[in-house]
């Protein structure tokens, strides 16, 4: 007899990925990332005990927001419109 699942709930912890995984999936060097993290551009969602960086999923859309706004902008443009469109949110 198996235990009653029903009217639960399960909370999925959220995937959080290093640096050497953004540059695995991103066209981003470790160098790129580094910079645009301490330029404010992305951010962190958590450190490890480590001291490792880790970010969280919405960093690869912002890493695609980033790509596409290169095409006309410059990096301290960038910083400004993606800082604006932070304005509001919980970050």
């Amino acid at each position: 007899m198996q235990p009653e699942t029903k009217n639960r709930t399960f909370q999925i912890p959220a995937k959080l990925y290093r640096i050497g995984e953004l540059v695995r999936y991103t066209p981003f060097s470790r160098q790129t990332i580094h910079n645009y993290t301490i330029m404010g551009l992305i951010r962190e969602a958590q450190w490890t005990e480590g001291g490792h960086r880790l970010y969280d999923e919405s960093v690869f859309e912002r890493l695609s927001k980033i790509i596409e706004l290169k095409k006309t902008k410059t990096l301290w443009e960038i910083r400004q419109i993606l800082s604006k469109r932070g304005q509001g949110k919980s970050a």
